[in-house]
This record gives C-alpha cells, structure tokens and sequence, in this order.
C-alpha cells in the first residue's frame, strides 16, 4: 500500500486560484497544483537530482551554449532545476521568479530549496513584469510555469514571446516546457517560432508527454553533427543526464527547424 498515492501534508493549500497537493510514493515525492498531474517531483534519498525526465531535457541548452553564466527561470514549482543547477553547475547564477509565495514555503519546506545566495535567488513575484525591466540580461531563460489549467494565459501571446527574446543576450537560449496535450500547443510553436525567426528546436520526452522547445537568439555557434553528438557524450558522463537520447529525439523531430539552423547531416 505504501506504493499508491496518498495526499499528504498540504492537502488543498489555497494560493489565490490555484491548491497545492504534495503526495508521496516509492520514495518520490511530487507536488501537484489542484489535480493528479504532477508538476515537481523529488526523489527524497537524492533530493538534488533530476526526477522527471523533462527537467532533464531543459538542460540541453548546456550542449549549444559554450559558457553561461547567468540563467533565469520563470516558475518555481518543486524547484527542481534550480536545485540541480545550485548543486552541479556552480559557476552559474541563478534568479528564479515565482508569482505565489506559498509554492515557495512548500519547496522550502518539503523539496530541500536552499535559501538564497551569491549564486541562487528566489524572488517573489511576477515574471513577465520582470523581464520587461531587465532585458538583454541572461544567457539562459527557462519558462516551466503553470497553474492547474495549463501553462497561464498570459503565457500565450505573441507580446510574451518577444518580451522572453528581449531578456536574451545575443547568443543567449530560451527554453521553455509546454504539454503535447495542450490544446493551444501548435499556437505556441507557431508563435515561438515567429518570434525567434525560426530557430527553434523540439525535443519531446515522452508520449504525448512534455515538449521542450529551445528558440536561439542567434544561430548556435557549434552546429556540426559530429561535433555536437561527441559534446552530448561528454555531458551525458559528465551530468549523469541522458544527453544522447536527447540529441536523438531532437534529430528525428526536428526536420525544417534542424535546416533553418543549418544542421548538415
């Protein structure tokens, strides 16, 4: 019995429109907003790694960025990428907005986040208005923010978009979790890829499962095939992540993108 699913701790926290279950099963602990889809999980013995396998699959921006320094991360959730980034990429700093001050207590208190540093802030607040007030600042922004709908309206327009590009250094990446379900998933692709003039790769995670879009400020420096399959093995050892099927699944899907960006097979 310890196997099922069983609702725990914080059992329909109010966050303005938006209830918090936390559950635990087989050691994962998982965190869901007002429904059984999981949004965070966290294996308890290894709190620091990589659970699901769509965080794992955010982190390919590591195999087109040569050296980032600064990334921003809209939505906290379970914290789990900022965890692993604090934990395994040091030299990296990391600011993360979360619009709901609850979802921060609950990854305080039951995902192991650490308190904020010279290399980790959380901040309370709301995303969007922060990058309009500090564009052209990070070199990697990850957008994974939803609420028990989905990814939030406001997510959805092309003015986002462009505000996400805006924040961008010139070689910088956007990176951004969206559900195959998502009825409005095509429109995201489409207006993504509009915003980023194309140069955008999918990388899928499962079936349906979560997409990963990455959009490229500028054309990736490294675009060699040979090149690029020999660095996703040297991450894949180095991180413990499983970089080679990543790259994989971005060369099977990715056909018109993959020539936008000039990929030579």
């Amino acid at each position: 019995m310890r196997d099922l699913l069983q609702k725990i701790f914080c059992k329909g926290i109010s966050i303005d429109d938006i209830s918090i279950d936390v559950s635990e099963s087989g050691g994962v602990r998982s965190l869901h907003f007002a429904s059984f889809a999981i949004q965070s999980s966290m294996r308890i013995k290894k709190p620091f790694d990589l659970e699901l396998t769509y965080t794992r699959a955010m982190m390919m921006f590591l195999l087109f960025h040569q050296r980032p320094r600064k990334i921003l991360l809209i939505g906290l959730g379970g914290a789990s990428i900022p965890k692993f980034i604090h934990r395994f990429l040091p030299e990296m700093k990391s600011i993360v907005l979360e619009i709901h001050h609850k979802v921060i207590n609950v990854a305080q208190q039951m995902f192991h986040l650490p308190p904020n540093d010279k290399t980790l802030k959380v901040i309370h607040g709301d995303g969007i208005s922060f990058m309009k007030k500090h564009t052209q600042s990070t070199d990697i922004l990850m957008i994974d923010a939803f609420d028990a709908e989905g990814v939030p309206r406001n997510f959805r327009s092309l003015t986002f978009f462009d505000i996400c590009k805006s924040t961008l250094r010139k070689d910088g990446i956007f990176v951004m979790n969206i559900w195959a379900s998502d009825p409005h998933y095509d429109l995201y692709i489409d207006r993504i890829s509009r915003i980023f003039e194309g140069l955008i790769l999918v990388i899928p995670t499962g079936k349906p499962g979560n997409q990963i879009v990455l959009g490229f400020n500028d054309k990736p420096k490294e675009l060699d095939i040979k090149t690029l399959r020999l660095k996703a093995k040297a991450l894949e050892k180095k991180y413990a992540l499983e970089f080679n099927t990543f790259f994989n699944q971005l060369m099977l899907h990715n056909h018109q993108p993959l020539h936008s960006l000039s990929f030579d097979r």
